[in-house]
């Protein structure tokens, strides 16, 4: 029985890896090998990171990154701030309204954000944030999912921390920040690393608000790179992989901090 999750487990890793795999190979083959062959070949017959080299000496590959850690790093601390803040109150303070509250939140995450989009970028035009780094990261500013991950944390918390904090004469602010957020840091990781692959990888709301190619995101870079009357695709898969490289190092060294999210617990807490 082992063996047979075993090897369930095992095709669909490489059932997942291979597309990866096959950016790699592609991205390593030289210009002269045929990259449409059939049978197709995994491996290259004369790998070459030449495809990398082009990608960073023709396009400004520095900027795009440097605009996409910028973009994904604030929007990060601003989620971490915001729905922290916004969570709290939620799970450790009794007020009129507060289920009803949260439930609309709740309710707020199964609107796509095709419906919405429009309206932001009406509101983006109107208020002068188009090609800015203000109107990129201010819709994502903080997210219910991030609410409610942090509410099942704090939910979770036992009151005697609470209680033997109020008791040391420790206010609001202060069992805030000195109890309550080292004691979900693990769920602060998680919501940063989602957080973070979110924006990385997001490309519509650029492309519909930036027209300045000094403020391109790492996908729209990667997008830019087939042109309307040819692409080569040794470059395209090259800077794919330099795109993803970053996640899956982020990803690698905060590993045993992300945590499964019990759905149920904290929707009945």
């Amino acid at each position: 029985m082992d063996g047979l999750l075993y090897g369930l487990l095992g095709s669909l890793a490489i059932l997942i890896l291979a597309p990866l795999l096959w950016l790699l190979s592609t991205a390593l083959k030289s210009p002269q090998e045929n990259i449409f062959a059939y049978p197709p070949r995994w491996i290259p017959a004369q790998p070459t990171l030449q495809a990398f080299e082009r990608v960073w000496r023709e396009n400004p590959f520095w900027r795009y990154t440097f605009n996409s850690l910028l973009v994904a790093g604030i929007t990060v601390l601003m989620n971490l701030w915001v729905c922290s803040w916004a969570a709290y109150p939620l799970a450790r303070m009794t007020f009129r309204g507060r289920q009803l509250l949260f439930w609309l939140l709740i309710g707020t995450s199964m609107i796509p954000f095709q419906i919405t989009m429009i309206p932001l970028y009406v509101l983006s035009v109107q208020w002068g944030l188009r090609n800015s780094y203000v109107g990129l990261i201010l819709p994502y500013a903080a997210s219910a999912f991030g609410i409610f991950l942090l509410r099942q944390a704090f939910a979770g918390i036992p009151r005697e921390l609470e209680d033997a904090a109020r008791i040391d004469g420790c206010s609001l602010w202060g069992i805030w920040w000195h109890v309550m957020i080292p004691a979900v840091r693990p769920a602060l990781i998680t919501l940063a690393v989602f957080t973070f692959v979110a924006m990385w990888g997001d490309f519509l709301w650029p492309l519909l608000l930036l027209d300045d190619p000094n403020l391109y995101t790492l996908p729209l870079g990667v997008a830019n790179l087939a042109s309307a009357f040819s692409a080569d695709w040794r470059l395209i898969a090259a800077g794919s992989l330099i795109s993803v490289g970053p996640v899956l190092v982020l990803f690698w060294v905060l590993q045993h901090y992300v945590i499964p999210t019990d759905l149920d617990s904290g929707i009945r807490g």
